[in-house]
């Protein structure tokens, strides 16, 4: 099975992936005049900005949302394993990936927010690449298939998000609670199941709140406490990041031979962390209540920054500033090592254990621990933020029979199909915690791969929309206005809920207000 799992993941993450997902970055910044740098400021202004109603949350909150699906063992265990198989340079396109993802962050997210919906059952919004990637094009010959295309892409979303991605972020918790304090494997599994239950049943206002108050704390924290150990070790920067550098680009011959190992891992790990071009973020988007597209846009295309730029070139830094990594020649943890920064103990694993070695060189046998603290809560709003984007699919998939009664049932078929997806997840939340980690990881990475074909080969076509909300926002914003949008007057069809948005209401106008009245 292990060698059947690892052919499929050669084959979704080929090398084709990983130089399609840097050259639609490039041409995204090219096309947005490298908005993630121009507005910078006001993605910032924007992200601090609480616009919410009944039926949305604020940005604050739909970025935390986003943060919580991106902010999770890839910070932690996925930046070491990146070192670890494609050596420091792996760091350096992580960044590549980041800042370059910033813009194709925007152009999806963007688009998630034009072409979203209001959910049939609770009066959410609701939205993601299934929804424009069935509508933006619904007026036009191809219709029938890219509304294929989005059933497509629901359907692998909810078997990535409901069953192959939660075993990943369980196992990693798992792993490093059993470490830090010998706990059993089964009862972390029970706490867990628990915790998630409450919160997933809650809906998206629940998730929305716990993932607020969260993700931000322990981002911080996290953050705090890795520079503070950057900083004692000030003097090993410079040559950290030498050896990045040279090592990224073969300077450095001891890494000369895995380069494009570390093109590889760099963007595979650095896609896993900040999901930029898979897809996930048009989810979290589409939940935020904004006057305009672009606004979300621009506050996830910062999300990107957050998750790689602070987070995980903190737990870089941490890794290689006090030795605690080893690199090895190939894939395989037991071949050939080609460089050893001398800290780690000669059994260390591959993964979270590089962070807590760094962490010990402060706090001496405190580094597990607080790892183990880190990688509960990012793994949990993690699991969290999947739940909700697999949900989101699953009503996609159902459509107008979401509000159909179920005979012999209580409820719908969309609140019980909503049950069973709950039970799914925490069926596989208990199997990652109790499971080894090589398959887990290969099946989360077959299901992120499987996303990003999908997604970023749909919105290399239907970028435009995203653009022209862009200009749109640009001149608003220079005549002196708070942004609206209307569809209708850029040229943008089938956003059907900007067409009965009003601003000036703060929601979808009543049945007896006519279009642009009370303005």
């Amino acid at each position: 099975m292990s060698e059947f799992l690892d052919t499929i993941n050669g084959i979704v993450w080929h090398n084709t992936l990983v130089y399609l997902l840097l050259a639609a970055g490039v041409y995204f910044s090219v096309r947005s005049r490298f908005l993630q740098v121009r507005q910078i400021p006001e993605m910032v202004r924007l992200m601090l900005k609480g616009e919410k109603s009944p039926s949305g949350v604020s940005s604050f909150q739909a970025l935390t949302i986003s943060l919580a699906g991106r902010v999770g063992t890839g910070n932690i265990a996925g930046v070491a394993t990146a070192i670890a198989f494609g050596g420091p340079g792996a760091l350096f396109w992580m960044w590549m990936v980041a800042f370059l993802g910033a813009s194709t962050s925007y152009v999806e997210c963007t688009l998630g927010q034009i072409y979203k919906e209001r959910d049939r059952l609770t009066g959410e919004y609701r939205g993601g690449p299934a929804y424009y990637l069935s509508k933006a094009l619904s007026h036009t010959p191809a219709a029938v298939p890219f509304k294929i295309y989005g059933y497509i892409f629901a359907a692998v979303t909810v078997l990535a998000m409901g069953l192959l991605l939660p075993s990943v972020q369980s196992n990693s918790m798992a792993s490093a609670m059993n470490s830090a304090w010998g706990f059993s494997k089964w009862w972390v599994a029970v706490g867990t199941v628990i915790v998630l239950a409450f919160v997933i049943i809650g809906g998206v206002k629940r998730i929305a709140t716990f993932a607020s108050i969260v993700v931000p704390f322990m981002a911080v924290v996290y953050i705090a406490l890795a520079l503070i150990i950057v900083v004692i070790n000030a003097d090993q920067i410079p040559g950290v990041i030498s050896l990045i550098f040279s090592s990224a680009f073969g300077v450095n011959s001891a890494f000369g031979a895995i380069v494009g190992t570390a093109v590889m891992w760099g963007v595979k790990r650095g896609v896993y962390s900040n999901e930029a071009g898979q897809g996930s973020g048009p989810h979290a988007a589409a939940a935020a209540e904004v006057s305009h597209p672009a606004k979300q846009g621009f506050v996830q295309a910062f999300a990107v920054y957050i998750d790689t730029l602070f987070i995980c070139s903190a737990t870089g830094f941490l890794i290689l500033s006090t030795g605690a990594y080893r690199v090895f020649e190939g894939e395989d943890p037991t071949g050939a090592v080609i460089a050893d920064g001398g800290r780690l103990p000669a059994d260390a694993e591959v993964g979270p254990s590089f962070a807590q070695t760094g962490f010990d060189t402060l706090w001496n046998g405190a580094g597990s621990s607080f790892i183990a603290i880190s990688l509960v809560f990012f793994c949990l709003t993690t699991i969290i933020a999947y739940y909700y984007m697999a949900e989101t699919n699953l009503r996609f998939i159902l459509g107008k029979s979401a509000t159909v009664s179920v005979p012999y049932l209580r409820g719908t078929v969309g609140s019980n199909t909503t049950m069973a997806l709950q039970a799914l997840i925490l069926v596989s939340v208990t199997i990652g915690c109790i499971s080894t980690a090589t398959d887990a990881w290969t099946l989360g990475d077959i299901g992120v791969g499987l996303m990003a074909w999908l997604n970023v080969v749909g919105i290399i076509i239907l970028q435009q929309p995203a653009y022209k909300a862009l200009r749109d926002y640009e001149k608003q914003k220079k005549d002196g206005l708070d942004p609206t949008f209307d569809p209708l007057a850029l040229g943008i069809k089938n956003a059907s809920f900007w067409e009965t948005y009003d601003p000036y209401w703060g929601k979808e106008k009543p049945a007896t207000q006519s279009p642009g009245a009370g303005a």
